[in-house]
């Protein structure tokens, strides 16, 4: 039976999208994946296309689109299909994103490490509390030390949010990938980029397989 994974945040410009392209194509070397479009603004839509052309493409990555009470009977079609399906949410708290929160086994709050992110994250924080559903952040774009960062983990940690042990830096290596329909796995498999995106499925893996750790 597959995994769902919501990457949900009611702010605009945290890259979710890129990050649900990232990490299909890095699952993708461990099972297959299916990728859902719940955003109006159909970015992921929009590069599963040019996916369909790439030929550095290693992996068959599914891209569908879906919307409205769809979507909890599509969930369920793919769970019997795919190993892991990653559904990319619309940036605003909705129906189409508390459905996308309540078929899921994990929420993914991608976040810049400043404080208007993780203040945005609070529509997205409280609806996954209301839906019952466990919930992870993640630093997208983040230095690799600093204080607002520093100052961002101590935080999270007093507030008892979940926050993933792996984090994305700011590198033009995800775009790069993202404008040929590729992850950053297959486009520059050896780079610090690939590197990291392994290192964060990883951290999502984990979190997904430990019942213990999805209760953290």
């Amino acid at each position: 039976m597959g995994r769902i994974i919501a990457v949900a945040q009611q702010k605009g410009g945290a890259g979710k999208t890129m990050l649900v392209t990232q990490l299909g194509a890095a699952l993708a070397e461990l099972g297959t994946v299916a990728l859902l479009d719940t955003d109006p603004q159909a970015s992921l839509t929009a590069w599963g296309r040019l996916r369909a052309s790439a030929a550095k493409a290693k992996t068959a990555l599914d891209t569908s689109t879906v919307s409205g009470w769809r979507l909890a009977g599509e969930l369920e079609t793919l769970k019997s299909a795919y190993d892991y399906i990653i559904i990319d949410t619309p940036p605003v708290i909705d129906s189409d994103a508390r459905r996308a929160i309540r078929g899921a086994d994990l929420v993914l709050v991608p976040l810049n490490p400043a404080p208007p992110d993780l203040w945005a994250a609070e529509g997205t924080l409280k609806m996954t509390f209301e839906e019952r559903r466990p919930a992870v952040l993640l630093f997208n774009r983040a230095p690799a030390a600093s204080r607002l960062r520093k100052r961002l983990e101590a935080e999270i940690a007093a507030r008892r949010l979940s926050l993933l042990s792996a984090a994305l830096a700011n590198r033009a290596g995800y775009a790069n990938a993202f404008a040929e329909g590729l992850g950053v796995t297959e486009a520059a498999p050896a780079s610090q980029a690939a590197e990291e995106v392994r290192a964060a499925r990883q951290a999502l893996l984990t979190r997904l397989e430990d019942p213990a750790a999805l209760a953290t």
